[in-house]
């Protein structure tokens, strides 16, 4: 989200009636003491000593720990460790095939050793520094019994794996061999047992499977959550045991998890021997079997025997056998093929890249132009061009198209020429080579065109824009090869074709009609959109308007086409902070190495069936999702449906992903998930995985409010929410609540805060102050964000500073990544006067310095000791020499890591310093992020949760 526009709401914030009952949650919050007599360290070093010591001379009331934070600086005492949830321990169960109960987190204790249960609290102030979130690799579903994982999922049975002759025993195919202990359903009453932030950051509910279900017994054969996560670990066996769960079946699928290769390597099979199913066109994966002495292999989806390619068991290059069990396709659920020549209709496309440049006076006059021109020449040299075949383009859009020829570098005296053309209606190419230019051969050109090009417009009047004009004239330019046009605009398209007009209406938001504002403007944006899409043209859209740009109609461009609407509200070059926040978005933006003429198909068991996809792509036909360019920055979900009732004991999907590569190879990836399968409710929703229900709702919602607007997509969250409530009551809790409480499983806990914060989300909030281009471009964000940032977005983190541990802000011993403070829950009564707090949403960051905040913290962090010289609003911090200040920009740096999340974004939030007693209208807008506070015209945690016992229990 961007700059409040024209200020948020003034009004303040109520009083909340239900938030006097105690700040403390029971089970998770201990208030330890202020430090008596504590020996202080040496010099500079742990100047979390005194801020908050000191603020008790400085600031009124400091001594009332607010919201269960420890006062004065003191240690968090360590906490008795709890089941999942804060609820009592369970009596153990006697877990099947080694597979620990639901509350084993993955890698801890066998069953039965006092460690902290699936979810229960970490040692605070200890090594690892409070809740962390799971590191990029965390072991998958299937990860070796060693570590005592849940959901062992693999059998370490096959012992006779090994020799290419060797076969293991085929597995159990019958419906009476399903596991006997799924994941422990463990109810907790919401009421009593507060939510705790930390909850969102452990790994789904593991995947069991039966013993000896893959092939072979590697780690790796069931495809980790950060690639593809399913809303139910355990699948019901009839479309009336799903219905009746009321839960969703869908899989949030994530190709890639970085934007480049070399930062999350998956195994490549080279030698293009590709063994697929002669039925339903299946990859072979692990979850097949062989049968006739390992001649022929069965089909995990429908049952089909294939043979085995005679070169499966040959390596073609060293010309002798090799061992089939060491073959990457049949060891781990993520591969890639290199594909040969029969998945090409026609020779692999270079990278295309197609510039269109906003020139008209708006975009001249805010520095954009010469911005853009600058990151291009300076990032060159990171657009992929490893086969040396990829070429640039250049277009200039003001009310007429300037069409730029590049000259090649061997040409003598070659000057790049521009060619104007007025015609709008029928844009035609001035000349018919040299305006998409290999880079390689024409560097030099490209070099001293991107340096004059803001000269040429510096001085230009014109107000126009005909970038629709301009778009079918790039698509006529660049439809025979395929590639990216890459439009930075900071004007409304207002001649020529697609003419967008003035909608926007202040009077209208916030009521009923508000939706129509979030619709497209003119049928072109679709049309052209989807004629794009069948010529392998993707569009991106970089919009930096500071009035109303119509990102409704401008973001169906990319919606339909593979790309990503990038937003920039009133963004100025004159503020450095604009200015070093897009160059390098856009730096690595142009780096990235996106997937061509990509197509994504899921296949299933038979008995299933994908039935919706939701994201930025077009849906050629029933079941395949086209993408001119597949990006590296986004996810996908698609819904399940059961058409028949499953007979095996666990059911797989495999997704894959056909594309060309950035330097011209021609690739599948294949992604292939295993779940079990289940007729007992309670495993169903013991097994749901809160994050990927909640994705999959956010995607409903976004379609709800494009189709029937902002009110009716609320009204559906609760409703939903509500159903699932009143369902497990009735079905799971025996209809008795017991002392007025609210009973859920322990890990779909985190579920009505999730929902909460959807429904006060810029995207879906009820407000009559959000201007429409804002929420159009949060609808956007919450349509194709990866999990890990879309939860981020929904539910932002919110970090205590100024009395972090002595580890937080420092790399750990052991895996040398900084540790950040525990995440608290979003709530101001968590924010104590003297404090400083940072709150980040994976977009916009705010550095939060309370009005009683002591000199010797804001001499540390800001190198000003008056609290009324800080500078707020869009900052950077100083790079200050203490220990203190390290520390917390370690922090501000740690928190942006996507890489280490396992998701690839060219995001750089912006940081605005936002004072407690400052400027009312960014406090404001930080308070927004403040989920569980009363703010605008929704309600607080506490009343949200009133209203879901009253409507479950009435």
């Amino acid at each position: 989200m961007a700059a409040p526009q024209d200020g948020y709401p003034a009004q303040g914030y109520p009083q909340d009636p239900y938030a006097q009952q105690s700040p403390v949650q029971p089970g998770f919050d201990t208030i330890s003491q202020p430090p008596t007599g504590q020996p202080e360290t040496d010099g500079a070093k742990k100047k979390k000593r005194g801020y908050a010591a000191q603020a008790y001379d400085f600031g009124a009331g400091a001594n009332s720990a607010l919201g269960g934070q420890p006062q004065g600086g003191g240690q968090f005492a360590p906490v008795q460790a709890q089941a999942y949830g804060g609820y009592p321990q369970q009596p153990e169960p006697q877990p099947a095939y080694g597979g620990p109960q639901y509350g084993a987190q993955p890698g801890a204790p066998a069953s039965g050793a006092p460690a902290p249960g699936y979810g229960g609290q970490p040692q605070f102030g200890g090594g690892v520094g409070g809740y962390q979130a799971p590191d990029a690799g965390y072991p998958g579903p299937g990860a070796p019994a060693a570590g005592g994982v849940g959901g062992i999922t693999q059998g370490m049975g096959q012992i006779n794996v090994g020799g290419p002759g060797a076969v293991p025993a085929a597995q159990p195919q019958q419906a009476g061999a399903r596991p006997a202990v799924l994941n422990q359903l463990f109810p907790t009453d919401l009421l009593n047992t507060p939510f705790n932030v930390a909850e969102l950051e452990l790994p789904p509910p593991p995947i069991i499977l039966p013993p000896n279900s893959s092939v072979t017994p590697s780690p790796d054969a069931n495809c980790p959550p950060k690639y593809v996560r399913s809303t139910l670990n355990a699948v019901p066996t009839t479309h009336s045991l799903l219905k009746k769960s009321k839960l969703p079946f869908a899989l949030v699928i994530q190709p890639y998890t970085s934007l480049h290769d070399s930062d999350d390597p998956v195994p490549i099979v080279q030698d293009q021997v590709i063994s697929r199913c002669r039925r339903c066109r299946s990859y072979i994966n692990p979850y097949v079997t062989f049968l006739d002495h390992g001649h022929r292999w069965r089909c995990n989806m429908c049952n089909l025997t294939n043979d085995v390619p005679q070169a499966f068991d040959w390596d073609a290059a060293a010309q002798k056998s090799v061992d089939r069990w060491q073959r990457p396709e049949l060891n781990h659920a993520v591969v890639e093929f290199v594909a040969p020549q029969e998945y090409m209709v026609r020779p692999p496309q270079p990278l295309v890249y197609l510039f269109l440049f906003d020139v008209s006076y708006a975009s001249v006059s805010c520095g954009l132009l010469a911005t853009s021109a600058r990151t291009i020449l300076d990032s060159l040299n990171r657009i992929p061009n490893a086969d040396r075949r990829t070429r640039v383009g250049f277009m200039a859009v003001d009310s007429s198209l300037h069409y730029f020829a590049v000259p090649k570098d061997s040409d003598e005296n070659g000057e790049t020429q521009m060619l104007v053309v007025s015609d709008l209606d029928e844009p035609f190419l001035p000349i018919p080579q040299e305006l998409l230019v290999p880079l390689s051969e024409s560097r030099d050109s490209v070099e001293k065109f991107l340096g004059t090009l803001p000269q040429m417009f510096q001085n230009n009047q014109n107000t126009g824009s005909c970038m629709g004009s301009a778009l079918r004239a790039g698509h006529k330019l660049i439809s025979p090869l395929g590639g990216k046009i890459v439009v930075i605009s900071a004007s409304l398209p207002n001649v020529g074709h697609g003419k967008l007009e003035m909608r926007e209406d202040k009077k209208l938001l916030g009521t009923s009609k508000e939706s129509s504002l979030l619709q497209t403007g003119s049928s072109f944006y679709k049309s052209f959109a989807v004629e794009c899409s069948k010529n392998q043209v993707s569009i991106d859209m970089f919009l930096f308007s500071s009035q109303y740009q119509d990102v409704a109609s401008l973001s169906n461009l990319p919606r339909y086409t593979g790309g990503q609407t990038y937003f920039y509200p009133g963004w100025n070059a004159g503020r450095a902070e604009d200015a070093i926040k897009f160059a390098t978005e856009f730096s690595d933006y142009l780096s990235s190495e996106i997937g061509l003429e990509a197509v994504l198909r899921v296949r299933a068991t038979t008995g299933l069936r994908m039935s919706t996809f939701y994201g930025n792509f077009f849906n050629r036909s029933s079941d395949l999702c086209a993408f001119p360019a597949f990006p590296r920055d986004q996810s996908y979900v698609v819904e399940v449906a059961i058409d028949e009732n499953l007979t095996k004991n666990f059911v797989c999907m495999q997704t894959a992903v056909l594309h060309t590569t950035s330097n011209g190879e021609r690739r599948i990836r294949v992604m292939t998930l295993s779940l079990p399968t289940t007729t007992n409710l309670a495993d169903v929703y013991a097994s749901a995985d809160q994050c990927a229900v909640t994705t999959f709702f956010s995607h409903k919602a976004v379609e709800r409010a494009l189709s029937s607007g902002l009110e009716p997509a609320r009204e559906a969250l609760q409703s939903k929410l509500i159903e699932l409530l009143q369902t497990f009551k009735k079905e799971l809790a025996g209809g008795n609540m017991g002392g007025g409480g609210l009973q859920f499983p322990a890990n779909l806990r985190g579920l009505p805060v999730l929902f909460l914060g959807l429904i006060k989300n810029v995207g879906l909030r009820k407000s009559a102050q959000i201007p429409s281009d804002l929420r159009s471009a949060a609808l956007c964000q919450l349509s194709t964000l990866p999990l890990p940032l879309l939860m981020q977005y929904i539910y932002p983190r919110l970090y205590s500073l100024h009395d972090m541990a002595d580890n937080a802000g420092i790399p750990d011993p052991e895996t040398s990544q900084i540790v950040l403070p525990p995440p608290l829950n979003l709530s101001s009564e968590r924010l104590v006067p003297y404090g400083l707090y940072l709150i980040d949403d994976g977009q916009t960051q705010f550095l939060w310095v309370g009005r009683d905040a002591v000199p010797q913290l804001l001499l540390d962090v800001f190198e000003v000791s008056d609290r009324s010289k800080l500078k707020v609003g869009k900052s950077s911090l100083p790079d200050l020499d203490n220990d203190f200040s390290e520390r917390i920009r370690a922090i501000l740096q740690k928190s942006r890591d996507y890489r280490a999340r396992g998701v690839g974004s060219i995001v750089v939030p912006h940081l605005y310093v936002v004072r407690e007693d400052g400027d009312p209208s960014l406090k404001l807008w930080a308070q927004t992020l403040l989920v569980e506070d009363r703010a605008d015209q929704g309600m607080s945690f506490q009343q949200w949760m009133g209203t879901l016992r009253e409507k479950v229990s009435g």
